[in-house]
């Protein structure tokens, strides 16, 4: 079974937020983590821009998810290394949660890039100035992951992305899922092994 929904085709809305170097503690404060589930983390998504003070509700007309053209937008703009900092996985967590599916920046930090994988969110790589572009345009964008391509109004981009992470995207493969497909090689190590070094294993006795 699936660890998520397998991932390929996301058309909607690009919300633009050209920040460089936003960290997971900027994603998600940490106080607005408050247990260890998958959910229940949207509404602190980015809550110290969000909300017109610490601990409040209020939105902040300034920031772009509150704008209604931009709410709950499945394409998120961003920065240079986004995702920096802590490896708080919550932050991915509530980025799915509230609806996004794909990120286009020109880097992310390493950790925050397999966990956006591992969870179902595309991380796209484009340079700078094409991302600002797409804001610019202000157009609906769509992400083929099968071709690798981008396509937003007049602009059409093609990305790289390595096979490895499109094969878990596009077939929805958690860190089991992808452990389980190794059951032949897992159980074909362990029986040589046990022939090698059958001193480790605890034989059970009738």
């Amino acid at each position: 079974m699936a660890g998520f929904a397998p991932v390929r085709h996301i058309v909607g809305v690009a919300a633009p937020l050209l920040r460089a170097n936003v960290d997971t503690d900027a994603i998600i404060p940490s106080r607005e983590i408050k247990g260890v589930a998958k959910t229940g983390l949207a509404e602190g998504l980015f809550a110290d821009w969000r909300y017109l003070a610490a601990g409040s509700r209020m939105p902040d007309p300034s920031f772009i998810l509150n704008d209604p053209r931009f709410a709950h937008a499945p394409i998120l703009l961003a920065g240079a290394n986004f995702g920096c900092g802590s490896s708080r996985e919550h932050a991915v967590w509530a980025l799915g949660e509230y609806g996004v599916r794909a990120i286009v920046a020109p880097s992310f930090a390493p950790i925050f890039r397999g966990n956006c994988v591992s969870n179902g969110i595309i991380p796209v790589v484009l340079d700078a100035a094409t991302i600002l572009a797409i804001a610019d345009a202000g157009a609906p964008a769509a992400i083929d992951l099968p071709t690798q391509t981008l396509v937003s109004g007049t602009i059409t981009v093609s990305f790289d992305i390595d096979p490895e992470t499109k094969v878990i995207l596009t077939e929805g493969l958690d860190a089991i899922d992808r452990t389980l497909r190794q059951g032949d090689a897992i159980a074909a190590f362990h029986a040589a092994d046990r022939i090698a070094r059958p001193w480790v294993y605890l034989e059970s006795i009738s």
